[in-house]
């Protein structure tokens, strides 16, 4: 038999900059447009009902100034607002469209609060309980902090996410979320559970009054679910998707020990993301008129005080694993995703686009678009 020729595999092996295909800059458009179909592994759920949507165009939002530049600019991808069961407006750029999934990056991060609010709500989880109450074998990054300093982004440690610096934690996590292979081709993907683990440098810092975002807080929180709940992250995976009823598939990317990827591993068409949405304008109820979130948890979650975000989103705070203001609510994704809803008008705002800069981030451009979501709630 003759030798075969094998290379790795060029989606998910890293370059000179850190970054593996999909996500370096000349790639990342491609890699976050087939992002489901990318990840090392990956677990998809349909839902058993679908949300219908009626169209009811609004000019207005369709010709809103703020949302036409947006749309304009190279990076854009898609946009869909929802209003009840309503399409007010959606478009998708040439080279995608309004059914395609789309890496949602941080969005996935609003599955936390909805399973937490239900375990909170069966007794099941105390906010104020200390994660090694939790995960006796958590490492000493954060052992000391509580449920609740890492649904609000309070936690002090070394874990780093800084998007501008290539070795920034936040990329080595990409090996535990299943977004790539390591450097060296040798060396066995890092678990979930191992690389959550290995983070150290707890502080125990009082009155935090500014975000310290850490995707991995997802990641512990991630852990505890699966270990503390009577049900499988898998089944609550399914039981959100037949609450929203998506047309469409959700799917996120799984750790090399089967954890789904929380922190950033969904993907949702521009059209499904924004019934997830729905949810929040809803109160908490399923498609079906009947409770499924923790209503209490959910309202609460927008009322309290909590941390506010960087400029030039200081508007917003994050409370319990979401972004709000007490009547919007949503959350942001690296690359250029968002997810708003109002709370008054029952309208689902959800934009995607991709950054083509080395960083994939851009503070101001963030800033727009949660602004403009903000102005078309409204209108």
């Amino acid at each position: 038999m003759g030798k075969y020729q094998i290379i790795s595999n060029p989606d998910l092996t890293v370059g000179k900059n850190n970054k593996q295909r999909w996500n370096q800059a000349d790639h990342r458009r491609h890699g976050f447009h087939n992002a489901h179909r990318l990840f090392r592994r990956a677990l998809m759920v349909r839902s058993r009902d679908v949300l219908v949507l009626g169209s009811h165009p609004n000019i207005s939002i369709q010709n809103h100034p703020k949302l036409k530049k947006l749309m304009h600019n190279p990076a854009f991808s898609a946009v869909c607002v929802i209003r009840d069961d309503k399409v007010l407006m959606e478009a998708a750029a040439a080279d995608f469209s309004i059914s395609q999934p789309h890496s949602i990056q941080s969005i996935s991060k609003l599955h936390i609060h909805l399973i937490i609010g239900q375990l909170i709500s069966q007794g099941v989880l105390s906010l104020d309980s200390k994660i090694k109450d939790y995960l006796p074998d958590i490492g000493t990054g954060y052992a000391e902090a509580s449920l609740q300093s890492l649904l609000d982004m309070t936690v002090t440690n070394d874990f780093s996410e800084d998007y501008s610096d290539p070795h920034s934690d936040c990329y080595t996590e990409e090996i535990a979320l299943g977004w790539r292979l390591p450097s060296n081709n040798m060396v066995k993907e890092s678990t979930l559970v191992d690389f959550t683990n290995s983070i150290t440098g707890y502080f125990d810092q009082e009155n935090v009054t500014v975000a310290q975002y850490k995707s991995a807080n997802t990641d512990v929180l991630t852990r505890i679910l699966a270990k503390h709940s009577p049900k499988s992250l898998a089944e609550h995976i399914e039981e959100i998707a037949d609450a929203i009823g998506y047309e469409g598939a959700f799917h996120i990317s799984l750790s090399p020990d089967g954890y789904p990827a929380f922190s950033g591993g969904g993907c949702l068409s521009v059209r499904d993301l924004a019934r997830f949405g729905l949810m929040f304008a809803r109160e908490g109820l399923d498609i079906h008129g009947a409770e499924f979130a923790n209503s209490v948890f959910m309202s609460k979650s927008l009322s309290r005080n909590a941390p506010s975000l960087s400029q030039p989103k200081e508007w917003l705070r994050y409370s319990n694993h979401l972004m709000t203001d007490g009547r919007f609510v949503g959350h942001a994704g690296y690359g250029g995703q968002f997810l708003l809803v109002d709370t008054v008008t029952k309208t689902s705002c959800s934009f995607f686009s991709v950054l083509e800069n080395d960083d994939g981030y851009d503070d101001t451009y963030m800033g727009e678009v949660a602004t403009t979501l903000r102005d078309i709630c409204v209108q």
